[in-house]
């Protein structure tokens, strides 16, 4: 079993990850992170908890984050498709190529729906790699892991960014809008706080993140 709770996803309703199993660290920290959320301050739901390991803080929350992500875009499958979304953007300056720097070492332009596909696997490969995210107790983080991490988010922001660009109108119609804008709201202040993507990359939402950190 894992310590951060990796489970199967479903290629096409990209269904969750499940939750860390009982009795672990990361089950420990997921309960900390709902009580915090449930008290409804997302500035203290972010911080890292007295004595906690700030590693095991980013990859517990990198699970959560990449399940919030996946639900969102899940709503969405129907309506983001190759001929709605040909490319990867977020409005009309910022296009977003694949490349993973294994398999595709040369970005790629591909629709939107192939990007996050692509991406969804990265992640989840990322995740399941044991030299990248231990999954057992007191085994150490590697060097590269705040990379890592770093570059997770870097990826799942352009999710975000596509969804508000693209799909603002139907997450409206669908009565998401609270909900994705909590989400989104928990994600800018965990990043923030934590240094996780550089300013540059925030821009095509940065006018939303201002209002968020209130800057």
């Amino acid at each position: 079993m894992s310590l951060f709770g990796l489970g199967s996803r479903n290629q096409k309703t990209f269904r969750p990850k499940k939750n860390a199993p009982s009795g672990s660290k990361g089950a420990q920290l997921k309960k900390h992170i709902d009580a915090t959320l449930g008290s409804g301050n997302l500035r203290e739901a972010v911080r890292l908890p007295p004595g906690e390991d700030l590693h095991e803080w980013l990859a517990v929350n990198t699970v959560d984050f990449f399940n919030q992500v996946n639900i969102l875009y899940g709503t969405l499958t129907e309506f983001c498709t190759s001929s709605s979304c040909p490319t990867m953007s977020a409005g009309p300056k910022y296009e977003y190529r694949w490349a993973d720097g294994v398999n595709i070492k040369k970005p790629i332009e591909v629709s939107a729906p192939k990007y996050v596909d692509y991406l969804m696997s990265w992640i989840e490969t990322q995740l399941d790699d044991e030299s990248t995210f231990p999954q057992n107790l007191g085994t150490p983080f590697p060097p590269n892991f705040q990379d890592v991490v770093k570059t997770i988010f870097k990826r799942l922001f352009r999710v975000y960014a596509h969804i508000y660009h693209s799909h603002f109108q139907k997450i409206i119609s669908l009565q998401e809008e609270a909900h994705m804008n909590t989400c989104f709201k928990h994600f800018v202040l965990f990043t923030w706080e934590f240094r996780l993507i550089d300013k540059a990359e925030l821009a095509p939402l940065y006018e939303l993140i201002e209002s968020i950190l209130q800057l």
